[in-house]
């Protein structure tokens, strides 16, 4: 098992780098919440609790960009865009069952299927048919979230920045 952690501040609304560290302790990723420009960030401040313009950047040891996650609402749907820059490839997240306090979500490719169970004080977990291949928490530590992620060895993604970037919009954030 692969094993990431990092701090993340109490309050939403800071954006800063954040390092990411594998389980040796050394640096692995930095991602940051990420605005277009000043007047989405102004109008998410304002009006939306800074959970409207939502978008993760994650960023590798040589600070190039190689994840993305953001946030979309087109009429009335909430769902998510997953862009893997090394990979080139797109996933797609979105709820899964609705009428539940605690929804869960689905991420896809068209070809593959992940199911985020969400968990509110627990781990969350990332599965494919039933069988987990890695799972997301977040603690609170005095004045701010310590994160762990972990990623099973046989898990069909490997890249940690897939998790670190889908679990940062749609778990720590969310609708």
């Amino acid at each position: 098992m692969q094993i990431y952690t990092y701090k993340q501040p109490i309050s939403i609304e800071t954006t800063p780098m954040t390092s990411v560290y594998n389980d040796n302790g050394a640096f692995a990723y930095t991602f940051q919440r990420h605005y277009s420009n000043g007047v989405k960030r102004f109008f998410d401040k304002l009006l939306m609790d800074f959970r409207y313009f939502l978008r993760y950047h994650v960023y590798d040891t040589n600070d190039q960009l190689i994840f993305m996650c953001k946030k979309i609402s087109r009429k009335g749907r909430v769902y998510y865009e997953a862009v893997d820059y090394v990979h080139e490839h797109k996933y797609m997240i979105a709820y899964d069952t609705w009428k539940e306090l605690v929804p869960d979500l689905m991420i896809s490719d068209g070809k593959i299927q992940i199911k985020i169970h969400k968990e509110m004080e627990d781990w969350s977990r990332f599965t494919i048919n039933d069988k987990e291949i890695a799972r997301w928490k977040a603690e609170v530590i005095s004045d701010e979230f310590r994160m762990q992620l972990e990623v099973a060895e046989d898990s069909p993604i490997q890249h940690a920045a897939f998790f670190i970037a889908i679990s940062q919009c749609t778990l720590f954030i969310g609708a």
